[in-house]
């Protein structure tokens, strides 16, 4: 290799790390700008009329920013209930709903009204198991999730009716102005006693919960 094609290569490498490091700066810079903004904010992260799974009075609570639409949602779902399973005395979950994909509003508004027959959990998994029927992102099909939460018990009749309250409105409206202001803009987003992944993975959640565990054992 000549000296010039040297220079060349050398300079390619320093434009690639020179991306990459900047790149991981301004992910740092985004994650302290939300978890700065997540502390001022701490009563957006749960309100009361937010889902539960697991003991409702559970010390550790990890707090899911959840499209039912999303398929990385879907991937997450057995981890989080892994992690439920492993403390099950002391961890909890908080659903907050964050509908960016078409169709995934109704689909919400079943979830909710599967709570007033409740089903909220069967129901949640038959959705997140049917997905790939009915959530396709170009052309999505809720009335498919609808048949999936029928095949778990669901009272379909009495869930399309309940859907249509005022208050599973009210609710998604409260659930999109938190996110903004948490400046939540993918799912799922993760918190664990109000902090935020170091980065995004089921090792860095993992990691967080046993450590809010561990504290808790102290």
């Amino acid at each position: 290799m000549n000296a010039k094609k040297s220079t060349v290569v050398v300079l390619l490498i320093l434009v690639v790390a020179a991306f990459v490091f900047g790149i991981g700066a301004y992910r740092t810079r985004v994650q302290a700008e939300q978890a700065e903004q997540v502390r001022s904010q701490q009563a957006r992260l749960v309100r009361m009329h937010s889902p539960v799974l697991g003991p409702q009075q559970a010390p550790v609570t990890i707090v899911e920013f959840f499209d039912p639409a999303c398929e990385t949602c879907r991937a997450f779902y057995p981890i989080v209930k892994k992690l439920m399973a492993q403390y099950p005395d002391v961890v909890r979950l908080v659903i907050r709903y964050a509908p960016f994909h078409q169709g995934s509003e109704q689909v919400v508004k079943l979830l909710e009204a599967a709570r007033l027959q409740n089903k909220y959990q069967p129901v949640l998994e038959a959705v997140l198991a049917s997905q790939p029927a009915w959530a396709d992102h170009a052309k999505p099909n809720p009335a498919l999730a609808f048949e999936a939460a029928e095949r778990v018990g669901l009272d379909v009749a009495r869930a399309v009716q309940d859907a249509q309250r005022p208050e599973f409105q009210a609710v998604l409206e409260q659930d999109v102005e938190d996110l903004k202001a948490l400046q939540v803009n993918k799912t799922p987003t993760f918190f664990v006693n109000g902090r935020n992944l170091p980065s995004f993975g089921p090792d860095q959640l993992a990691a967080l919960v046993a450590e809010e565990v561990s504290m808790v054992n102290k």
